[in-house]
């Protein structure tokens, strides 16, 4: 294995794979700055919701924010021009982590997948082969790098789509929801509206993305099917980004997947000559064979970490972050809370707009960990008022995958006195009750989320 790991392949690869993130990324801080979300999501909100354990992480003051974005596109920019590659690449790391742990609201796959892959780059040789480095003289060119670098690129990629499929294995998946409602939605789009509305469209598309999913990294490991298999990859995220509105995330696996060919295929396809001969590679350290090991056995873990909590996770949330369970569910809810003084009695009933955007609060409101979070937000406010013990309650109604709503949290409960916790503790979380049945179906035609 060692050596297989330390054997040369073509430089090419990585090349690929540092100017098409570069550039994503680049492109999506421009995007974020056209269309406003700069300051829909990290300036006007008052109150952001942190992850566990990075409540010290909180928006810069003022248009910050703009020169964070800036920053971001900068190092886009220079990671994919491979100039001062390495500081570049650490940039632009900490800059989109840093954006992305502002916020819960604003969790999306892609950007979690972003962040891993600019922390991988970090590491990797990607400035050695047509890189300005080279031609500047801040890095020496080599032709070829160790095997083990591409592995790790396409293992980080295959996990995404492997475990994108095992989260698909669920009764509501199977049973073609959330997708029947997804696709009725869609009925008014031209030409192909009504095909898309048509119920086995979504259960066709359900149970190929579910197979896509599953085979996908094992087929394009194997030389002979690798060509299908792309050309799969291609036309699934060529169809999710015409009919769903997800981003940079359709293109970036398209970009990455192409890491699948063999370097001298991909050469051929960007119309590069071929290396005459590949030289020997420094052999990959035995620290280096545990370092990697830890790596992978940490992004096969995580996705199952909601098996050790009870419930359904689309209804409890709790292990969906980090899982890679994309466009699984459909949850709409409405919540409403009442915080009470305990030494006079006095009751003020808060809307979740109040003190949140509207984006935060139909975020807030389908997940416990956030309602918590909001609740002790609540509580802060009103001791800030003079308030000395306050009590909150919630009074969340949500439905998931078209079902009767039902309440997600006992209403009882006064929030302030429960934590966010790692392990199960959520005993103020209701148990989903409500079975699937088609009679309940309804359209959510923006309630989909990841």
């Amino acid at each position: 294995m060692r050596a297989w790991l330390s054997r040369p392949v073509d430089a090419i690869s990585l090349t690929w794979a540092r100017v098409t993130l570069g550039l994503i990324l680049s492109w999506e801080a421009v995007r974020y700055a056209y269309h406003g979300r700069i300051h829909a999501y990290y300036i006007e909100p008052g109150f952001t919701f942190p992850y566990f354990g990075f409540g010290w992480v909180q928006p810069l003051p003022g248009d910050w924010m703009v020169a964070v974005f800036g920053l971001i596109f900068i190092a886009g920019i220079c990671v994919a021009l491979g100039l001062v590659y390495r500081l570049a690449s650490v940039l632009l790391f900490v800059s989109l982590s840093y954006v992305f742990l502002l916020d819960e609201a604003q969790y999306l796959n892609h950007i979690y997948l972003c962040c891993l892959l600019c922390f991988l780059l970090c590491f990797l040789p990607a400035n050695r082969a047509h890189a300005l480095d080279t031609r500047l003289g801040l890095s020496a060119p080599a032709p070829v790098v160790p095997a083990w670098t591409l592995a790790l690129l396409r293992w980080q990629v295959g996990l995404v789509y492997f475990w994108g499929g095992v989260a698909k294995l669920n009764g509501d998946w199977l049973s073609a929801m959330p997708l029947l409602d997804w696709m009725e939605a869609r009925r008014g789009m031209a030409v192909v509206g009504p095909l898309l509305a048509w119920d086995p469209t979504a259960w066709l598309m359900s149970y190929a993305g579910l197979l896509l999913d599953l085979l996908l990294f094992p087929l394009l490991s194997w030389r002979r099917s690798r060509s299908y298999a792309l050309a799969a990859a291609i036309l699934f995220h060529v169809l999710n980004a015409a009919i769903f509105t997800i981003g940079i995330f359709p293109f970036l696996m398209v970009a990455w997947t192409l890491l699948f060919l063999e370097p001298a295929q991909l050469r051929g396809l960007l119309r590069r000559p071929q290396l005459p001969s590949l030289p020997a590679v420094r052999p990959l350290s035995s620290a280096g064979v545990v370092l990697l090991g830890l790596w992978l056995a940490v992004q096969m873990a995580l996705p199952l970490r909601h098996w050790a909590y009870p419930g359904d996770v689309a209804w409890t949330e709790e292990g969906h972050r980090f899982s890679w369970r994309m466009k699984l569910r459909s949850k709409q809810s409405n919540a409403s809370f009442v915080a009470r003084d305990v030494d006079t009695g006095q009751e003020w009933k808060i809307r979740p707009t109040d003190l949140l955007t509207r984006r935060q609060a139909r975020k807030m409101s389908t997940r416990p960990d956030m309602i918590v979070l909001f609740a002790h937000h609540i509580e802060a406010q009103l001791r800030a008022r003079g308030h000395r013990e306050v009590e909150v309650r919630a009074l969340v109604m949500a439905s998931l995958n078209g079902r009767k709503k039902q309440l997600l949290i006992d209403p009882d409960v006064d929030l302030t006195q429960e934590e966010r916790v790692l392990w199960p503790a959520a005993s103020w979380i209701v148990p989903l009750s409500r079975a699937l049945h088609p009679g309940d179906r309804r359209s959510h035609a923006n309630s989909g989320g990841q």
